[in-house]
């Protein structure tokens, strides 16, 4: 292999005479006790995965893990490769990382018929945003712990970093709340029409919770969980109908949409019922973001109740839409006395006269990237992740007919080219934007394969768009703006080869 063909692109690569050999693979010298513990038994850990435990080199001291002093980028990492030595340095444990994954990469498409060959060379890299996340839809259909930790251990390949796990919806509830059982017993379980009626179901116990935070934790990553408030609450009303404006009947949604029904902003039970939530959650992942959704709402049942209707009078308020405003501050401030911050869709900027925005809220742009930038200009912290440039992975991968997907089409060119600043932002605007991500809605998406077909590798593009600072295009072609898509299409198709060995089910055709 005479090219690296490394996706996300590195910030520099310097070739060099020679090539690292070896019968088998090399094995990391242990650099201390204490120095990369975790990031050594992960890397070894898929190493062995992919190959089994029959493949390290009689030379254990292939591979040096250092430690240095410049500790200024948590991600930063530097890769030499020599003949006779790796050496991998990095201030930080999650460098390490980044740099061993970098490293799999490597032996992904060097290793072949028992031996490892590649070219000598030095690679410094560091990524251009914090947050890179992706965005896994487990309401509407249940994906399993195994699939979920094999998708982690794949997007730690492409320096994937936050694991956005949507755990309710209209069409099920997988986050166990001890003092509201019904909120599983009833709310996990649906009717799908498309399978004759048969029952589907499933929630994660707190056991496997713990495992798949602990799991993404080693590699990295950290979980961010949602629950969708206060729309696309059928689930939460199939279970609780008390909490609803009519009372019912409620039943867990088969259908998919936005639905009238959304939790009654007049009935003081909501926040009860979400103070265990917000405890569970608080309790069970310890990432400082919760997201609270906040899309969607329909506002029909509170214009109608007499609970809502008796609010806005409380509130000095004249519209019923105005109670979101109202909601999501106060579900903010529940999460803000539990040391957490939230995040809410881009709707949540909507109806704040008389309730603004809280100032630590962070706002998700997903209809486009117009909510982002008009939350950076009133302070806000912003993730980006616009269905418009192909950040959301249940639309089709390309406009063709015979493609999987709904709502449209989202192409590897769109999520490569998609960027989180856009060309409005003054440089304090530009500061508050975390990042950007994928999402991956599962209406259509049944299955943990067909979710992998529909994910590879349209994450790839997006994570390079994070990660890798922008480039020219190499066409030299002022009306073909963006990236080197030329560029990434050569490596893609080395690393696609890659997520073969691993193997992940992908989409292969048209970029763009």
């Amino acid at each position: 292999m005479n090219e690296y063909s490394i996706i996300p692109r590195p910030a520099s690569i310097e070739y060099m005479p020679g090539f690292f050999q070896c019968e088998g693979l090399p094995q990391i010298t242990p650099q201390g006790k204490a120095a990369f513990q975790n990031e050594t038994r992960v890397f070894t850990g898929q190493i062995r995965e992919t190959w089994g435990d029959r493949i390290y080199s009689g030379d254990s001291g292939n591979i040096r893990l250092v430690k240095t002093e410049n500790r200024s980028a948590e991600e930063s990492y530097k890769l030499e490769i020599l003949p006779e030595v790796i050496t991998l340095s990095a201030g930080t444990d999650t460098g390490i990382f980044r740099g061993l994954q970098v490293l799999r990469q490597l032996f992904l498409s060097g290793y072949s018929n028992g031996a490892l060959s590649i070219r000598c060379g030095v690679m410094e890299d560091k990524p251009r945003f914090p947050w890179r996340g992706f965005m896994l839809d487990c309401s509407r259909y249940f994906y399993s712990p195994e699939f979920i930790r094999k998708l982690l251990d794949t997007l730690s390949l492409q320096h994937i970093n936050i694991f956005h796990w949507h755990l309710t919806d209209d069409q099920g509830w997988r986050l166990p709340v001890r003092a509201y059982p019904l909120l599983t017993e009833i709310g996990s379980k649906r009717r799908d029409h498309r399978l004759d009626g048969k029952v589907l179901g499933g929630y994660y116990t707190e056991e496997e919770i713990r495992s798949i935070v602990s799991y993404a934790a080693g590699r990295h990553i950290e979980v961010v969980p949602e629950i969708e408030l206060p729309g696309h609450a059928s689930a939460i009303l199939a279970a609780y109908p008390g909490l609803g404006c009519t009372g019912g009947p409620y039943r867990v949604e088969d259908r998919f949409g936005i639905f009238e029904d959304v939790l009654c902003a007049g009935n003081d039970g909501i926040f009860t019922l979400l103070e265990a939530v917000f405890d569970t959650v608080t309790r069970l992942f310890p990432s400082k973001y919760v997201h609270i959704g906040g899309d969607e709402v329909l506002f029909n049942r509170w214009a109608e109740c007499p609970k809502c209707r008796r609010r806005l009078g409380i509130l000095r308020l004249t519209e019923p839409s105005q109670l979101q405003g109202w909601l999501t501050a106060r579900f903010s401030h529940m999460l803000h006395e539990l040391g957490k911050t939230a995040i809410g869709w881009d709707e949540v900027l909507e109806n704040t006269e008389k309730f603004p925005l809280p100032e630590d809220m962070i706002v998700m742009s997903w209809r486009g990237r117009e909510g982002g930038s008009k939350a950076t200009s009133l302070g806000h912290r912003v993730i980006m992740a616009p269905q418009t440039d192909g950040c959301y992975l249940d639309h089709k991968p390309i406009d063709l007919p015979e493609e999987p997907g709904r709502l449209g089409f989202g192409t590897i060119a769109q999520g490569l080219s998609m960027d989180p600043i856009t060309a409005g932002m003054d440089e304090n605007a530009a500061a508050l934007v975390m990042g950007g991500q994928g999402n991956l809605w599962s209406e259509v998406i049944y299955s943990g394969k067909f979710a992998e077909y529909m994910i590879f590798p349209r994450i790839c593009a997006i994570a390079e768009a994070l990660w890798s600072e922008k480039v020219s295009n190499a066409w030299n072609d002022p009306v073909r703006e963006g990236p080197d898509l030329a560029d990434f299409a050569k490596r893609l198709f080395v690393h696609q080869c890659r997520l073969d060995k691993l193997g992940i089910l992908q989409y292969r055709g048209p970029l763009g």
